[in-house]
This record gives structure tokens, C-alpha cells and sequence, in this order.
């Protein structure tokens, strides 16, 4: 196989219901690419379920000895990573086609370090829940603070900077503390208003137990240094977005 374009990251953890459903939806992007999943010791039929893949050159299974958590898989896969652009998709939401091709079109020609899309809310039996959640067109910094708008699985960013700010903390939203961290320093992620993501609510998702999301969220601005009161008026809006998100 040619070197790839992308590098798609798919960590996974019990993933055997849904996962051929997301790596499917890989393989389904017209760019070249190889997907990395990252099974994290994964205790169920993982590893069976996706047997049949492992003869494709542009697919990579790597198994940790032990549970690591969601952001030391995609490290680790980062790591591995021959793209010069990588990809992140949970092994329960699935792409629609086209995806990375339009990314990568709006990445080259905004010059942008990374780019996130719309997305479409799913049930966890995949049907719609028929709310779509809306990305700006560009996302910056001061933007995000009060709210996180741009979702991991829909991300595309460069190889480079997925290296220069690797996830941490897996007790929080290990996910939005690297967004922050990147536009810090980047100024802005680039947006495409479209729903290229399919998100399943799967009931143990930690954007499912709101009351757990709340305080990740709020420990999210603590992290990045903030004191309390503006910890606090971050959150407030942070709240008032989530009603809107998803009622």
C-alpha cells in the first residue's frame, strides 16, 4: 500500500456490536487511508468480530495487555500513525461518505491544523434521533471555552499536531482539554456545517450521564487553569448550550 493520506484512529473497548458498522463506514472514504484500531483489552468478541479485516494492508489491529483508557489508545495509535493527517472515530459512530475527502479540502485551503463537522444524533440502535447539532465554520478559542462544539469522532487533524498535543487526563473530557490546547496556540479549527458524523448515544457513553458530563466539564476549565468563578461562568453557559444540544 501506498503511503496513506490519513490515518484513521479507532480505539475500542467491548466494541463488538457496533464496530464493523464504524470501520465499514471507514473503508467506505474515497481518500487513501488505514485505519489503526486500538483494541483496549477488550474482554468480549472484539477481536473476532473483526477477523475478516486483517488481511487488508490498510488495516491495523493493535491489542494493549492491559486497559488504558480512551486517550492513551489514540495516543498510541497516533504514534503509529504513517498519515500525515489523522482521523479519530469511536468504534460505536459510524461516517457518512465523503467525509475526509471534504475535510481534506477545506484543510488545504484554509491552512487550518484541524477540522471538525456537524453531526447527526442516532440511537443506540442507529436509527435517528432526528436532531442534527450545527459546527461553525470556524471554531476559536474564546468560542470553545463556552462550549464544546467540536466532537472527536468528527475530527481530522494533522499528524504533527495530534504529536504535539497528545490526550491526557481520562478522567475528564480528555478530548475537548486537547481542542483547547491546539486552538490556544492555532487560533481556530475549521468547520463544515454538514452531518458527516453519525453519534451514537450509546447508554454507558459519558455524554449520556449528563450529571458526570457536567462535573468532567467543569473540571475540563479547572485543568486548563481557570479559578472558580470563571470556571463557573464557563460553565453556565456550557449548560445552556447542552439544553439546547440535546432538548
Amino acid at each position: 500500500m501506498e503511503k496513506p493520506i490519513v490515518s484513521v484512529i479507532m480505539p475500542v473497548y467491548c466494541g463488538e456490536k457496533y464496530i464493523c458498522q464504524a470501520v465499514d463506514s471507514v473503508f467506505a472514504q474515497e481518500v487513501e487511508l488505514e485505519l489503526i484500531v486500538v483494541d483496549d483489552a477488550s474482554p468480549d468478541r472484539t477481536s473476532q468480530v473483526l477477523e475478516p479485516y486483517r488481511k487488508r494492508q490498510d488495516f491495523v489491529y493493535i491489542r494493549n495487555e492491559r486497559n488504558m483508557g480512551a486517550a492513551a489508545s489514540r495516543n498510541k495509535g497516533v504514534q503509529k500513525a504513517k498519515g500525515r493527517y489523522v482521523a479519530y472515530l469511536d468504534a460505536d459512530d459510524w461516517w457518512a461518505e465523503g467525509k475526509l475527502k471534504h475535510q481534506l479540502r477545506v484543510m488545504e485551503s484554509t491552512e487550518a491544523v484541524m477540522c471538525s463537522t456537524g453531526r447527526e444524533l442516532m440511537n443506540a440502535d442507529g436509527s435517528s434521533t432526528g436532531k442534527v447539532i450545527p459546527v461553525k465554520e470556524r471554531v476559536t478559542y474564546r468560542e470553545l471555552l463556552k462550549h464544546n462544539s467540536i466532537n472527536c469522532s468528527s475530527v481530522l487533524m494533522r499528524r504533527e499536531t495530534a504529536l504535539e498535543f497528545p490526550m491526557c487526563y481520562d478522567k475528564s473530557h480528555e478530548d475537548y482539554i486537547t481542542w483547547l490546547k491546539v486552538l490556544q496556540k492555532y487560533s481556530f479549527c475549521a468547520g463544515i456545517n454538514e452531518p458527516y458524523l453519525k453519534c451514537r448515544l450509546s447508554e454507558g457513553g459519558k455524554s449520556r450521564n449528563k450529571l458526570k458530563s457536567a462535573k468532567m466539564t467543569f473540571q475540563v476549565y479547572r485543568y486548563m487553569g481557570y479559578g472558580i468563578l470563571r470556571s463557573c461562568v464557563f460553565f453556565v453557559s456550557y449548560a445552556f448550550h447542552g439544553i439546547r444540544k440535546y432538548f
